[in-house]
Parts: C-alpha cells; structure tokens; sequence
C-alpha cells in the first residue's frame, strides 16, 4: 500500500502530468456540459411537441428508448460517416452524446409536463396567457422539479461516457485510463477514477442547487409543512 502511494506521489509530483490531467479535466467538463445543454434543449422542445400532439409521444418514447441502446463506442465511430468528420474530432463525441442525453431525458420532460396540474394550465389560459408564453412562464417552470431528477442522471451519464471517446482518440479523463492501462501504470487510472467520480458529484450538487433556484416556492411550501410538523 505504501509502495502505491508513493508512485501516485511520484506520479503526481510531475508538472507534466499535473498539466495534461488540468488539460483532460477541462476538456472532459466541455465535451460532458455542451452535449447536455444541448441534449436538454432538444428535449423539451420534442416533450413539448409529444405532449401536445398524442401521437408522436408513442413514437418520441420508441425511438429515444432504441437510440439509448445503441452502443457508445459503435455510435462514436458511426457519427464520422454520417456528419462528415474526421474520427478524431471532439465533434463525434458532442453529438453522440447530445444524442444520447436527448434520447434519456424525452420521458422525463414528457412526464414533467404532464405533471403540471391541469387547473394551472386552465387559469393561465384564462387570464390571457397563450403559446409559447404559457409554456415558457408556466408549464416548463412548474415542471423543473420532476425534469430535473432526469437531468441529473444524464449529467453523471455524459461526464462517464466521455472517457469512451478515449478509445477512438478523443482526449479527456479517459485518456488516463488508457494510459494507464497500456503501461499497466494504476496511478494515472486511479486519478482519473477520482477526478471522474469528483466532476459527477460536483455537477450534480450544482444541478441540485439550480434547481432550487428555479423553484423558489417548494421551499417556501417545505417552510409551513416543517412548523406543522414540528
């Protein structure tokens, strides 16, 4: 034990390594965030469409469940040929995983949306609140709390699936695993181990974070119903 300590001591006592492990770093938050920011915009604009007109929710349900099975490294090499990239391009790894985190969260922005409690919807419509107003102002806000469980889960999904673009030569954190591997090397492997788990728990905390600022009136609610109890 005191042997691996020391070699990830070494290890981590290199300006190199330091700078290339800030460098995947980054670059691991990059192509992990774009692809949700992304995968989170297409998805309420397909729940929405889903949830207005019943007949594509069936089909927005089967084809995000089938794009969710296709393998990731079969995608990353698949995306070339269809977009016109080369292998190595950071571009295959953002739509893979945009389409990834699209296909993940349609049911969940679904689900949301018809969450939103009828009778709401009913008095915006009433006092004068049309499409897209009333969506943007009432239906998507209401509907932060349950699509937010969903975003969370893709968020740790892309900042895992990242490190596979490693294996076609995409950089980030997975590149410490390949590294390591291949010089049958563990302190890199385990730094990237760390890192990883790190990102996805920081990321999270900050969703959870965000999403109580986009609900101020659950905690309001939480307030009475906690001196009820108490």
């Amino acid at each position: 034990m005191g042997d691996f300590f020391g070699e990830l001591g070494r290890y981590l006592s290199s300006a190199n390594n330091r700078d290339e492990i800030l460098s995947n770093l980054l670059e691991n938050i990059y192509l992990a965030l774009v692809p949700l920011v992304a995968g989170i915009v297409l998805a309420i604009l397909l729940g929405w469409l889903g949830h207005r007109w019943r007949p594509a929710r069936s089909v927005l349900l089967v084809v995000g469940n089938l794009l969710y099975t296709i393998p990731s490294l079969a995608l990353f090499v698949v995306i070339p040929g269809i977009i016109g990239t080369k292998i190595l391009d950071s571009v295959n790894v953002i739509v893979a995983l945009t389409i990834y985190t699209t296909a993940l969260l349609v049911r969940p922005v679904l689900d949301a949306l018809e969450a939103v409690p009828p009778h709401i919807v009913a008095a915006a419509t009433a006092i004068g609140y049309r499409e897209p107003r009333r969506f943007f102002s009432v239906e998507l806000p209401l509907s932060v709390p349950v699509l937010a469980a969903g975003v969370r889960v893709a968020s740790v999904s892309n900042i895992s699936l990242v490190s596979v673009g490693a294996l076609i030569g995409t950089g980030a954190l997975g590149v410490l695993f390949t590294d390591g591997f291949q010089r049958e090397y563990f302190s890199p492997i385990v730094v990237g181990i760390v890192l990883t788990m790190l990102l996805a728990l920081i990321v999270d905390l900050l969703l959870v974070v965000l999403r109580n600022l986009l609900t101020p009136w659950e905690r309001a609610g939480r307030a009475p119903a906690a001196e009820v109890a108490g």
